[in-house]
C-alpha cells in the first residue's frame, strides 16, 4: 500500500487568521504566523512537513483560504 503524503498551501490574504484551522490538524502541521497580512490578519501557515492530506483544515476553513495536495509515496 503506498504512502500518501500531504501539503498545504495557505492563501495568505484570504486568511482571517480564525484559527479553526490548527485544532483540527492532527499532525499539528498548522499554526498562526506572527506575521501579518495587508489587511492585519495573523494567517495560518505550515509549521512542519508532517501533513498526511486529510483536507480537515480545508474543509473548516470559512474563507476557501487553505489548499491541500497529495503525493502518493511508493
Amino acid at each position: 500500500m503506498a504512502t500518501v503524503k500531504g501539503r498545504i498551501v495557505v492563501d495568505t490574504e484570504r486568511c482571517k487568521g480564525c484559527q479553526l484551522c490548527a485544532p483540527v490538524c492532527k499532525e499539528g502541521t498548522i499554526a498562526m504566523s506572527k506575521n501579518l497580512n495587508s489587511k492585519g490578519y495573523q494567517f495560518a501557515t505550515s509549521i512542519n512537513d508532517d501533513c498526511t492530506g486529510c483536507i480537515n483544515c480545508a474543509l473548516v476553513c470559512p474563507d476557501g483560504a487553505i489548499t491541500v495536495y497529495r503525493v502518493k509515496l511508493n
